[in-house]
């Protein structure tokens, strides 16, 4: 067994009706061996998310949140984020509820065990679920794509990978020191796979469940657009960058 310290990045914008939910739930997180930091990064957001987290944080020696001045995007608040992480791992948490800080210590125990460096936690390692997860057309067609993408990776970079795009990614601060990230939206999440597996890492994926929530909800993810963006990176980074 190994102790380690991780810094989990938590990029929001807008997410008042979620936020505090969220940061209660990293702050009472307990994963034996670990030691957590928690950085919450404003996105410039125009609702009351930033008061409620200062509220949330206030004395905290374990959290604290920095800000943009102007929105620029989920990839430029991790990019933010990263600078200010000092632990040794970093995992990437979305302010929405869709992924639960539960499954965190399903991410940290192979690390723990020495068996991985880098964990993600798969969504896809199924079926459609047409009664819930993918019960909507728009629903999926984003299942669809992400296993697309994933197939993608897969073809381009020599390691099976079943949920390319998940939020969930668990890999050592260190893989990214003289790595300039440029992604400033969610064509982050092809980024960073894609120069993992440049460097040689081996994803190890663990089995995780979500709450999906739709566009009214405030769900920002666009499957064309995005789909077709992170697309592109994957081949940038494989062929020209």
């Amino acid at each position: 067994m190994r102790a380690f310290t991780l810094s989990i990045i938590v990029p929001f914008y807008n997410e008042e009706k979620t936020i505090a939910t969220i940061v209660k739930r990293l702050i009472n997180l307990h994963t034996p061996f670990i030691q957590t930091e928690i950085i919450l990064v404003d996105d410039a957001s125009t609702d009351r998310s930033k008061a409620i987290v200062d509220k949330l944080i206030s004395g905290s020696m374990q959290s604290s949140r920095v800000s943009h001045e102007h929105n620029q995007g989920k990839g430029a608040a991790v990019r933010t984020g990263l600078t200010y992480a000092t632990g040794d791992y970093v995992l990437i948490q979305d302010a929405d509820l869709e992924y639960d800080p539960k499954y965190i210590p399903l991410l940290v125990s192979p690390v723990v065990e020495g068996v991985a460096e880098v964990v993600y936690g798969t969504r896809l390692k199924r079926l459609p679920n047409f009664k819930r997860d993918e019960r909507t057309l728009l629903f999926f067609s984003h299942y669809v794509g992400n296993r697309l993408l994933s197939f993608i990776t897969t073809l381009l970079y020599g390691q099976w990978l079943t949920d390319m795009e998940t939020c969930y990614k668990l890999f050592p601060r260190k893989a990214f020191d003289g790595v300039k990230l440029e992604a400033t939206g969610f064509e982050l999440e092809p980024e960073i796979t894609a120069k993992l597996l440049k460097k040689g890492y081996r994803i190890k994926e663990v089995p995780i469940s979500t709450n999906p929530r739709g566009y009214e909800d405030g769900k920002k993810l666009h499957t064309l657009r995005d789909g077709a963006k992170a697309l592109w990176t994957l081949v940038k980074y494989r062929f020209i960058t």
